[in-house]
């Protein structure tokens, strides 16, 4: 392993040199690394005696690591430019040859490129931090305490990974620096609207929620490294002059995928959409055991969001409509509104997925099922019959719709897992259309049908047994 190493180690020395050794690059990252945490500074100290007027200083004590955070990320954001360069910036300039012509294995290069793109977004991210909490010192501002420090630090540490693994698999993909810089909006954007989610929770001063995002952008940044290393070839890369989006090649792959070779609709139910399923049952199972913990997680989130229904009404069933009060989720919509509710949801969950190489694509369900789960452990602390209630109100359409949202859902992780698995005999754009397509069939096939029954039940059959049970 150590051997097979070594040529990683050599290309990253050897990037690294080259780049510390370009001012084009320099100037820029050390400038702007110094000027803004002291202008963060400046922000940190005119906030601290404003908020200190009106007696809110916690607003200050938590805009300080808040404003660590924005320095970590802003040094990383502007020397992305060099991972987006990293492979098609030298192919534009032709010095890419010499270096694909050597023994390397293609994933010693790729890993090679990772790591050399790697260290200057985090030199400039941590001389930036340095700077801030030097400046908060000599402006007798207190810094943050040393576990959110080492949180921050940590933060930005796996954000910048993150976004030079996107990056990277951005250059080798794309055809020239221009479309990779346009191409780099879909990393940069994300990862703005993640900054703003932290920064919530960071006031709130809920940190322990922020190490979970550590771990789940740990996840993430792997998935990019793998996807990177599944999809790289070198000669793909030399042979790729310009990419042109081709809607009757991309229709003629998906129509193939959905239909498999299937001659009439008997063998499309019969044989294909089986074989499709069954390549999916290991997606299926992390889907169920995920629900089993949403389910979990919901009861416990109970201790930190309890909810007091009125005692004296819960033999006349005022507790219940308390309850409803708080989630109108037992409310009966027609059939067709919550048909299209639950496929919208299904949807959300694709598009979650198609971000995030199937792992938020689990999101939809996993916070329905808390919700379940939540409201079950509400109504027996109070002392609702909660099992009487769940089996009217939600097992008779449930048994049908928690099914097939499992199976969309693993339709989603199956087509993450797809992204991420090695193949020479198909490109990216063909294996994420392929897919597409299995993710579209199951729906069709399965999911929607057994939403249709769903829905019918749950407008015709779930008001009866509730009645039946609850009246």
């Amino acid at each position: 392993m150590v051997d097979a190493l070594r040529p990683v180690f050599v290309i990253t020395t050897r990037e690294v040199r080259d780049q510390f050794r370009d001012w084009r690059i320099i100037f820029p990252i050390i400038g702007l690394t110094i000027l803004f945490p002291f202008l963060m500074n400046f922000t940190a100290s005119q906030m601290l005696g404003f908020v200190n007027q009106y007696g809110a200083a916690i607003i200050g004590e938590r805009l300080i690591p808040f404003l660590l955070m924005i320095v970590g990320f802003f040094p990383i954001s502007v020397s992305l430019v060099i991972a987006l360069e990293s492979f098609v910036g030298e192919k534009e300039r032709g010095s890419i040859e010499p270096l694909l012509s050597t023994p390397l294995k293609d994933w010693q290069l790729y890993l090679g490129k990772l790591l050399s793109s790697t260290v200057p977004p985090l030199v400039s991210s941590y001389l930036g931090m340095l700077v801030y909490i030097v400046g908060l010192l000599l402006s007798d501002i207190p810094i943050p305490e040393f576990q959110l420090l080492v949180l921050v630090i940590f933060m930005t540490t796996i954000q910048a990974f993150m976004m030079v693994a996107g990056a990277v698999v951005v250059s080798c993909q794309a055809t020239s620096v221009r479309s990779a810089n346009l191409l780099s909006s879909f990393i940069i954007i994300p990862v703005a609207f993640l900054i703003q989610g932290e920064s919530v929770v960071m006031f709130w001063g809920n940190y322990a929620t922020l190490w979970w995002l550590v771990f789940g952008l740990t996840v993430l940044s792997l998935l990019l490294v793998r996807v990177g290393l599944a999809h790289f070839q070198r000669e793909e890369l030399l042979g790729r002059e310009i990419d042109v989006l081709n809607f009757r090649w991309g229709w003629r792959v998906f129509r193939d995928q959905f239909f498999d070779g299937a001659v009439n609709l008997r063998e499309w139910y019969g044989r294909k959409i089986p074989a499709t399923l069954s390549r999916m049952k290991w997606s299926m199972v992390v889907v169920f055991i995920s629900c089993v913990g949403a389910f979990i997680t919901g009861t416990y989130l109970v201790n930190l969001f309890p909810i007091d229904l009125p005692k004296e009404g819960i033999n006349t069933g005022s507790g219940l409509d308390t309850l409803m009060e708080y989630w109108p989720i037992f409310s009966f919509a027609p059939a067709a509104t919550i048909w299209w509710q639950n496929v919208r949801a299904l949807i959300v969950g694709l598009v979650l997925g198609i971000f995030s190489f199937g792992i938020l694509g689990i999101l939809p369900l996993f916070v329905t099922l808390a919700i379940v789960g939540y409201l079950y452990q509400i109504m027996l602390i109070n002392g609702l019959p909660a099992a009487t209630i769940i089996t009217a109100l939600i097992l008779p359409h449930g048994i049908v719709e928690i099914p097939a949202a499992i199976i969309a859902t693993a339709a989603v992780i199956s087509a993450g897992a797809k992204m991420a698995t090695p193949t020479s005999t198909e490109t990216f754009g063909e294996t994420w259309m392929r897919s597409i397509s299995d993710w579209t069939k199951v729906m069709i096939g399965v999911v929607m049908p057994l939403l249709i029954a769903a829905a019918l039940l749950e407008t015709w059959l779930t008001p009866r047994i509730a009645m039946l049970f609850l009246k």
